[in-house]
C-alpha cells in the first residue's frame, strides 16, 4: 500500500480542510488559544505544520476529509440546522447518509423550498456568506394581494424590518394569479426571514417562497428532495466567481 506523502501546510488551512470551519475562523480559534498541535497550545498565526501532526480544536481531534459539494432542492416542512431543540424535522432527517456531514451555505426557513448548496468546505461557506461579497440570490415568491410599482420601489430603497436593520431587495412582478402576486426577488443580504418580513410590512403575506439560484448555481435538473454533486470544474467556476466578487467589494 502506497504511503501518503507528508506535506507542510498552514495550520489554518489544515483546519479548514478538515471541514471544521473557515480559515478566518480558524485564525480566531488559534489566537484565542483553542488550538493544540501535538498537545501544545499554538497561538501563532501562519504556523506551519505537517499533515502527520495531531491537531485539536476545542479539545476535538480534526482530520482532513475529502471536500464534497452538492446542490440540494429543499422541500417545505424542514429546517436547515443539524439539531433542533424544539424537535422539529430537519433536512438531515431525509438526506442520505453519504451527505449527512455537509453543512448548508446559508439557510432556508421551514416553509421555504429551493436551492441549498451544501459542503464541508469551510472556506467556501465563509466566502459565500461574507456580507461584503454580495452574492445575488434569486427567489420566486407568491404573495397575497396585488403589489404595485410603489411597493417594488420601497423594497429597492430599503425597508426597516427590525430596529436599525434595513433590508433591500430588487423585485419585479412576474404575473398576477387571481388576487395574488408572483414576484421574482433578488437579495444581496442574508437577513433572517428577510423576504417574509419585508412583504409583511408592506401588507402582504408570503404564500410560497422558492430559492432559484445562488450566484452561478441553480436548481436546474433537480426535483424536490433530490441532490446532485457539484463537479470539480463547477466548483472551480464558483471559486472564480467569488474571487471576482471579492475583488469588486475590496475596491
Amino acid at each position: 500500500m502506497k504511503k501518503q506523502k507528508v506535506q507542510n501546510v498552514r495550520l489554518n488551512k489544515y483546519i479548514a480542510s478538515c471541514g471544521f470551519c473557515s480559515r478566518r475562523k480558524a485564525d480566531e480559534y488559534i489566537e484565542s488559544g483553542k488550538v493544540r498541535v501535538n498537545g501544545e497550545v499554538v497561538v501563532e498565526l501562519g504556523k506551519i505544520i505537517t499533515t502527520k501532526d495531531r491537531v485539536m480544536v476545542h479539545n476535538k481531534i480534526v482530520k482532513p476529509q475529502q471536500l464534497t459539494y452538492i446542490r440540494y432542492y429543499k422541500p417545505a416542512g424542514y429546517i436547515t440546522t443539524m439539531d433542533d431543540e424544539k424537535g422539529r424535522k430537519t433536512i438531515y432527517d431525509i438526506l442520505p447518509e453519504e451527505v449527512q456531514n455537509l453543512k448548508p451555505v446559508g439557510r432556508l426557513d421551514k416553509d421555504s423550498t429551493g436551492l441549498l448548496i451544501m459542503t464541508n468546505d469551510g472556506d467556501l461557506i465563509n466566502d459565500f456568506a461574507h456580507p461584503s461579497v454580495h452574492v445575488p440570490k434569486v427567489y420566486r415568491v407568491c404573495a397575497t394581494g396585488k403589489l404595485n410599482l410603489n411597493d417594488l420601489t420601497l423594497m429597492e430603497k430599503g425597508i426597516e424590518i427590525e430596529k436599525g436593520q434595513i433590508a433591500y431587495a430588487l423585485a419585479k412582478i412576474v404575473e398576477f394569479e387571481g388576487k395574488n402576486t408572483v414576484l421574482e426577488m433578488v437579495l444581496y443580504q442574508g437577513l433572517n426571514r428577510q423576504i417574509r418580513k419585508m412583504l409583511d410590512i408592506l401588507g402582504h403575506s408570503v404564500i410560497s417562497l422558492k430559492r432559484l439560484s445562488m450566484g452561478p448555481v441553480d436548481l436546474q435538473g433537480l426535483k424536490k428532495g433530490q441532490f446532485k454533486y457539484i463537479k470539480p470544474k463547477q466548483v472551480q467556476e464558483i471559486r472564480n466567481y467569488l474571487k471576482k466578487l471579492n475583488k469588486i467589494a475590496s475596491k
